[in-house]
């Protein structure tokens, strides 16, 4: 049904403004009286809860940032089954971000390709909407994902974390800090050891007790992702989320006059599942078991989901497959993650 829609009406509309439209349906769910109802439907069943960062999660399966730039959907989110959201990324200082059109879909690919540029309301907009948040007994896991101003030179960036981190950390669930999106100029060099160690520690120091992860660009490679393990290890982090968009165009349906037009951003989707599984693998063969991992990148169905738990993911994001799937997609994900465990644990009891 949702697969119809898509094609008759969302396909067809700005792929910004349809995730607005989206947004406010979600937001409203749980403020208009409905989001009770909807979660009899989308309640995850209890057997696929997990503990990790020192927190319990209904489901391993939870929203990657980038959906909710500011946390005013959250628990909408959370009525529709996700276990976990993870909101921003959030600035220091409020900005717009690029200008539109800055969403763009490769349908073909089961892809998008952004450049948004971190839109969003800043720190100090953030605090009162995440404090009541933090309140709440029935939400979701809220993580907060940081990143530097743009307005804010490359070698400022550590006071500009540094602020967003004393402002947003008591209010998180978790902590993340961003320095692989391809869209804020400047930004993946701060993945460069020299700069990310004094970063990482500077935020390490200010965060509290919150869990503080990194999340890394696909487009490593493989020795310096094993340098950031080593790294996040040395400095105590709580984990590590691989992975943020990839500025390749590999492997791509889309034609190369369709690439073009598109132009610069970041690719999500689809394509970009065989290399965040690799770069799970290497991550999780190079940080302590104790360390959270969180997958994210290329994942739709429950047993994409179920393949990053079984290659060591201890949580798993999504945002793409939202806009092809549709609104119950946590749903879906969360049915079929209870129905392999059923019918492994009954393959189980079978051969012993």
């Amino acid at each position: 049904m949702y697969g119809l829609v898509f094609s008759l009406f969302f396909s067809r509309m700005d792929p910004e403004d349809a995730h607005h439209l989206a947004f406010r349906v979600i937001r409203a769910l749980p403020t208009l009286g409905f989001g009770r109802v909807v979660e009899l439907f989308t309640k995850p069943d209890p057997s696929l809860a997990v503990e990790a960062l020192g927190l319990s999660f209904p489901s391993p399966f939870g929203v990657a940032a980038g959906f909710d730039k500011d946390g005013f959907a959250v628990r909408g989110l959370g009525n529709l089954g996700f276990g976990h959201v993870e909101v921003g990324t959030i600035t220091a200082m409020a900005q717009p971000g690029n200008e539109r059109p800055r969403l763009f879909r490769l349908i073909g690919d089961r892809a998008l390709v952004n450049r948004m540029g971190f839109n969003n309301g800043g720190a100090d907009a953030a605090v009162g909407r995440l404090s009541r948040l933090s309140r709440r007994r029935r939400r979701p896991v809220l993580g907060v994902n940081i990143g530097k101003s743009r307005v804010t030179a490359v070698e400022d960036a550590v006071g500009d974390y540094e602020r967003s981190t004393r402002v947003l950390a008591p209010f998180a669930d978790y902590l993340v800090v961003n320095v692989s999106s391809p869209n804020t100029p400047g930004l993946r060099g701060l993945q460069e050891l020299d700069a990310l160690a004094p970063l990482l520690e500077t935020v390490r120091a200010a965060a509290g007790a919150a869990p503080l992860l990194v999340k890394i660009a696909p487009d490593l490679a493989d020795d310096e992702v094993v340098r950031i393990c080593e790294l996040a290890t040395r400095l105590g982090l709580d984990g590590i989320i691989a992975t943020n968009t990839t500025i390749s165009r590999e492997g791509l349906r889309a034609t190369a006059a369709e690439v073009e037009r598109i132009g610069a951003g970041g690719l999500s989707g689809a394509p970009l599942a065989g290399r965040s599984l690799e770069v799970l693998a290497t991550v999780r063969a190079n940080v302590p078991e104790s360390m959270c991992v969180i997958s994210v990148g290329g994942v739709e169905t429950a047993a994409d989901v179920q393949a990053r738990l079984d290659a060591g993911a201890n949580l798993v994001q999504g945002y793409s497959g939202f806009i092809y799937r549709g609104p119950l997609w946590a749903r879906q994900i969360n049915r079929g993650l209870a129905r392999i465990r059923r019918e492994r644990s009954v393959a189980a009891s079978v051969t012993a």
